[in-house]
């Protein structure tokens, strides 16, 4: 909104005010301003949630420490995405494709995380939400997603143009401040189902390679192949955010460092500078997307305040299934979403943890008629707090791993 006020009074030449002109002024600004709503009025939302007496119930699964977390407050998720989405509608375009989709995804998977938790709640149903509701509003939330980044005029990525036998094409441009001629790369800027594919050459993967043997027609699956991964990365990123939710602050840190670096490679990939020197997609307009990174990384580390080892709030499905799918679909608009697994491999290995867990508990107990597991429990920070390791020990190292993750990420760009 500020900058949108900014373009009305820039003629008016009111001192400070072109400061809003700046993406890395407004994303500063939004992160600051995150915090503040975070950690400012976290203090109230507890209260207000200890009155209603909107706390958690805790199963008992045997684990040191966990009857004492009984009837903490849950539902703190609120916070996480005001402190979102307030901070974004201040200082993002909201002009622009990109952060209209982003606040689509943070509102919409927020809702349904509300609802699970109201019905755990209010409704006494430990189940929540039935899972295909869920499983609806996230399949739902895809195809918004893969409709609008495959249809919209305004989402379109700058390619070069080749030659028959793979050569860049090049045409002489003289620089209208020097004089001085040079060559440079013929680029187009066109709507495209690439993405980046992590340590081959050309670093790109064309979602329409694999119905590419259908010929003519293929123009016409290949949307299908889109929005088919596109769907299954939020769904998968979405519900492997919600079982990490499991001890404090795990989730939190760890949705903070895996935006942090998507906020990094959203800044090179909108910084056409950058995209060149990287030699990777350079999609127009994407700049903007820092600001609202900002904001979530703000929301995440102030809610830290409040939900760090012993928490005093839990964010509930309300927090946990938005920041995962949050994340799912900022990868998958900067056309980073095949790192995933390597970016948010503390979110991959927990779900993993799930599905073997259960796996061999099933298949066992059909070979043997007795079930077995190789976890001690799951997902798996439940197996180290099993094995007698100190919760805040465990999230410190998790955090660690998720750093080395994300140095990795961005290392990916130039290993090739």
């Amino acid at each position: 909104m500020l900058y949108h006020l900014y373009q009305l009074l820039k003629d008016w030449d009111i001192p400070g005010l072109g400061m809003f002109q700046y993406i890395s002024f407004r994303s500063g600004a939004a992160i600051i301003i995150s915090l503040l709503i975070t950690v400012g009025f976290g203090k109230s939302l507890i209260g207000f949630l200890r009155r209603k007496q909107i706390g958690e119930d805790v199963r008992d699964l045997g684990l040191e420490g966990q009857l004492q977390k009984k009837g903490t407050p849950t539902m703190g998720g609120l916070i996480i995405l005001a402190s979102i989405i307030i901070p974004t509608l201040l200082f993002a375009r909201l002009d622009n494709i990109y952060i209209l989709l982003m606040l689509i995804t943070t509102v919409w998977l927020g809702l349904i995380g509300f609802l699970d938790d109201y019905i755990k709640v209010f409704l006494k149903d430990k189940k929540g939400l039935a899972g295909k509701f869920k499983i609806l509003g996230q399949v739902s939330l895809g195809v918004i997603v893969a409709g609008t980044l495959y249809l919209s005029d305004d989402v379109l990525v700058r390619e070069r143009s080749f030659s028959d036998d793979g050569m860049i094409l090049k045409e002489m441009v003289v620089d209208s401040i020097t004089g001085q001629k040079e060559l440079q790369p013929i680029t187009n800027d066109v709507k495209s189902t690439k993405t980046t594919l992590p340590f081959i050459k050309n670093h790109e993967l064309d979602y329409g390679y694999f119905v590419s043997f259908m010929g003519e027609s293929a123009k016409t699956w290949r949307w299908l192949v889109y929005a088919l991964a596109i769907i299954l990365i939020i769904t998968a990123v979405s519900n492997a955010a919600n079982l990490t939710d499991g001890i404090d602050g795990l989730a939190t840190g760890t949705s903070a460092i895996s935006g942090a670096t998507l906020g990094i490679l959203a800044y090179v990939s909108g910084n056409v500078i950058y995209a060149e020197y990287l030699n990777i997609m350079y999609i127009p307009n994407l700049g903007e997307l820092t600001v609202f990174i900002a904001a979530f990384i703000g929301a995440t580390v102030g809610f830290l305040w409040y939900n760090s080892y012993p928490a005093q709030v839990f964010m509930g499905d309300t927090g946990s299934l938005a920041l995962g799918g949050i994340l799912a679909v900022f990868a998958i608009i900067i056309r980073k979403e095949i790192l995933i697994p390597i970016l948010c491999g503390i979110f991959v290995v927990e779900n993993l943890s799930v599905v073997i867990q259960v796996s061999y508990f099933k298949y066992t107990k059909k070979k043997y008629g007795e079930g077995r597991r190789i976890f001690l429990m799951s997902p798996i920070h439940h197996h180290f707090q099993k094995q007698g390791i100190p919760e805040a020990k465990i999230v410190t190292r998790f955090w660690i791993v998720g750093i080395i993750l994300a140095v990795l990420t961005i290392v990916t760009l130039k290993m090739r």
